[in-house]
């Protein structure tokens, strides 16, 4: 893997509650910088995320339905449908972890569905929150996933009990076949973390650390 390959796995996210509008800029300056593949931020920040980035060939990435994934379907489809005519490339949603605790399969692939529906070709990823699922229910989650229509799945949130785990994208990228991506996130602040992700089946990788971990990079490949 390259250094370039590397950093355009990275979707750089600034999702803390606490964020600013100079954080958002600072985040906007750096994911320009440094060619990053995407830069994820919350809703009320995608107005001057998507304007700060134009035509810099990073793409913009917005939660939805974050961090519990209990907004109501409805919800979740005006949402990502404003988003998509703001400009957002991607969103991440979060999966009806309730719902799908309490076995409504078929409400957790409709609340997929009608996002996938709403935001009219953008892709989507769907947040599973692995670490409050066990491995059965990973395969289950990611079958739903898959036949709603999504475009991939993702480990976590970040603001859970744990992020991502070699293990479970391992098993995730098992179950969804080669064709369909996987993210790793959450917990992700290291050179050898993002590596051993990516060796296990992740596409993309969401980091807080971005340049935190090129800096890594160059520390131990730069000539």
């Amino acid at each position: 893997m390259t250094r370039d390959e590397l950093k355009g796995t990275f979707d750089f996210s600034i999702l803390k509650p606490t964020a600013t509008t100079a954080d958002i800029l600072a985040g906007c300056q750096s994911a320009k910088k440094h060619g990053f593949k995407l830069l994820m931020i919350q809703p009320r920040h995608a107005e001057l995320a998507i304007r700060e980035m134009a035509g810099s060939g990073v793409l913009v990435g917005v939660v939805l339905g974050f961090p519990h994934g209990a907004d109501l379907t409805e919800t979740k489809a005006f949402t990502a449908a404003k988003l998509r005519a703001l400009g957002a490339d991607e969103l991440d949603m979060v999966m009806d972890l309730g719902g799908f605790k309490a076995g409504d399969h078929a409400a957790v692939a409709r609340d997929i569905e009608a996002v996938v529906k709403a935001a009219d070709g953008a892709v989507v990823k769907v947040i599973l929150e692995t670490s409050e699922l066990s491995k059965e229910e990973i395969v289950t989650a990611c079958r739903i996933v898959k036949q709603a229509g999504a475009h991939f799945v993702k480990t976590s949130t970040g603001f859970s009990s744990k992020g991502a785990e070699a293990e479970n994208i391992r098993l995730m990228r098992e179950t969804v076949g080669p064709n369909m991506g996987v993210k790793a996130s959450g917990g992700i602040r290291t050179l050898d973390q993002a590596l051993i992700m990516l060796e296990a089946g992740a596409n993309r990788i969401g980091v807080s650390a971005g340049e935190a971990i090129l800096a890594e990079w160059d520390a131990r490949f730069a000539k």
